[in-house]
């Protein structure tokens, strides 16, 4: 009877620990300060981000402006 209860225990300890979602960590956002032009490629933009020491950096808005990202 001891034994089920132990077992019944870490099964739902188990099944808690799976369940549970790792929280995902926000994003930030800057405006390039290097990036000259209309920004038409994520690629170009990412490289002057990275240069400018942010991790990546994405093409955005209308007026195509490139936006570095890094993790707050």
């Amino acid at each position: 009877m001891e034994m089920k209860k132990l077992f019944g225990m870490l099964l739902l300890l188990l099944f808690i620990v799976s369940a549970s979602e790792p929280s995902e960590a926000r994003v930030c956002e800057s405006k390039s300060h290097r990036f000259k032009g209309p920004c038409l490629s994520h690629h170009n933009c990412g490289m002057v981000c990275k240069n400018e020491g942010f991790s990546g950096g994405k093409c955005r808005g209308v007026r195509r402006r490139c936006f570095c990202t890094r993790r707050c």
